[in-house]
Parts: C-alpha cells; sequence; structure tokens
C-alpha cells in the first residue's frame, strides 16, 4: 500500500510538464519524477522491475486524480 503520497509541480511550460512525487510503500520512501506522457523516472531508491510493475500503475492512477481530474 502507497501512504503519504505527495506531489508538486516542478516544470510547467510549452513544451514540458513535470511533477515530483514521494511515497511510502513497505517501510522505503520513494521519490522521482512523473512526465506529461505518463513516464516515471525514480530517483530514490530505484524498485526492481517487478516492483515498478506493481507501483507505477498506482502513481499513474493518483498523478490522474490528482493533477488532471477537477474536483
Amino acid at each position: 500500500m502507497i501512504s503519504h503520497f505527495q506531489w508538486k509541480e516542478i516544470r510547467n511550460n510549452l513544451v514540458r510538464r513535470e511533477w515530483a512525487f514521494s511515497f511510502f510503500h513497505q517501510g522505503l520512501y520513494h521519490t522521482g519524477s512523473y512526465h506529461k506522457d505518463g513516464t516515471i523516472e525514480w530517483s530514490n531508491p530505484i524498485p526492481s522491475d517487478e516492483k515498478k510493475k506493481e507501483l507505477e500503475p498506482k502513481i499513474h492512477d493518483l498523478m490522474l486524480y490528482h493533477v488532471y481530474e477537477e474536483h
């Protein structure tokens, strides 16, 4: 389970839009960047390929909810 998910916009221009995110998962603090096209760059720690397959759809859903949906 992902807990304490946070995000902030770090770049917003005509060419690129990018957000920084952080969260806890299984006691580890993860950070990374989320790009407008949905790609994720992991900063610390870089999860295994298996964990990426588990976490990336969840990060994508959270970013869609927080950034793109009107509340």
